[in-house]
This record gives C-alpha cells, structure tokens and sequence, in this order.
C-alpha cells in the first residue's frame, strides 16, 4: 500500500511539471516583427472571450500571422486549442497508469481532439482561402453571406461539443475527492479556457464577418 501510493504521489508530482511545462509553452511571446497594430488587432478581439488575458498572451506570437484577421485569429485560435489537447491527452494517458479510472476521460479529451481537428480546423482553412466569402459561381448558389454563415454555424457547434466533451470528464469527478480529481479537473479546465477562447472568437466572427 505504502509502495502504491509512493508511486502515485511522484506521478502526480511528475505531471504536474508536465502541466507547468506545457502552459508555458502554449503563452507564445510576441514575435519580433509584429507590428503594434498587430498586436492591438489580437488585444481588441480577445476581448469578447471570457480569458482576455490569457487569450492575448497565448495567441500574440501569432499576431504578425494573423494580420488583423479575424479568420485567420480564429483559426490560429482553435489550433493553440489543440496544442493544448494533445498535451492533454498525453498527460490523462500518464496519469492513467497509476488511475485507471481517467481512461475515461482519456478518451472525451480525444474526442474533443479529434473535433477541433477532423472538423473545425478544415472549415476555417477554407473560409481563410476565400471559401464561402466569395462571389456565388451561379445564380442557383447561395449567396457567399449565407455559405458563411453556414460553415461558421458548423464552427460554432463543433467547439461547442469540444467543451461538452471536456465538462463531460471533469463532470465525473463531481462527488469525488483527492489528489486525481484535483489534478484531473486543474487540467482539464485549463483545456477548457482554450476552448471557450476559439469558441468565444468564432462567435464573433459569425457575428461580425471576415476578411480572409
């Protein structure tokens, strides 16, 4: 028992540097040539999201990127999120060995993974190129307000069952106590300000429009 729980505490200990490894990774420094309006761009719009801070400080690096648009901060938005998934899922999978009990949530991470990646990601590259933004080809299309409008509706409800995946894991711990559930749920809801962040910012840009 003593062995067990020696085991348990240093893995809890080991993940727990890997968490600290993996935010500080996901805080990108502004890059060098980024102008400052630029870097306003990112500030002004991270602002809608409920982590405006944290929002800014994870997706300035990208600011000389993103070039004021809000297709493309939405976009570099979801892909921080994955980052942050996959760091997830790696550190859930660690954790599992010693508690078996998280492969569930092992598993809703990966689905929330998998969502922002097979799904979200391939809409937004093809808005950025000019999908569903530009001129109808043929008076039988719709008009390039309503293609828009349809693709960023599948955004938005693709980043919404990200989060209903990941509140699903942390959920399971509601009447649990301990070191797991704490270190579990630490983690996870981290996750979850990622995603609310690319949530919160395609809802904007629904909202408001896009230059590609």
């Amino acid at each position: 028992m003593v062995s067990k729980n020696l085991t348990t505490t240093l893995l809890l200990f080991t993940t727990f540097l890997f968490i600290s490894g993996s935010i500080s990774a996901v805080h990108s420094s502004p890059r060098l040539n980024a102008t400052t309006k630029d870097l306003e761009f990112v500030r002004t719009s991270c602002n809608v999201t409920q982590y405006p801070d944290l929002c800014f400080k994870s997706l300035a690096g990208y600011a000389s990127t993103v070039h004021e648009s809000p297709a493309r901060l939405t976009k570099v938005s979801v892909d921080v999120a994955i980052l942050e998934a996959k760091s997830t899922v790696v550190f859930l999978s660690r954790l599992s060995r010693s508690a078996p009990e998280v492969k569930n949530c092992v598993s809703y991470v990966r689905y929330a993974l998998d969502s922002m990646r097979d799904d979200c990601l391939p809409i937004l590259r093809n808005i950025i190129r000019g999908g569903g933004v530009a001129a109808a080809p043929s008076p039988a299309a719709p008009p390039s307000s309503e293609v828009f409008s349809n693709k960023m509706d599948d955004v938005i409800t693709y980043m919404s069952t990200v989060i209903t995946f990941e509140e699903t894991c942390t959920d399971e711990y509601e009447d649990e106590e301990g070191k797991v559930k704490t270190v579990v749920c630490d983690r996870v809801n981290k996750l979850k300000m990622f995603s609310s962040i690319a949530l919160s910012l395609a809802n904007s840009l629904a909202k408001n429009g896009s230059s590609p």
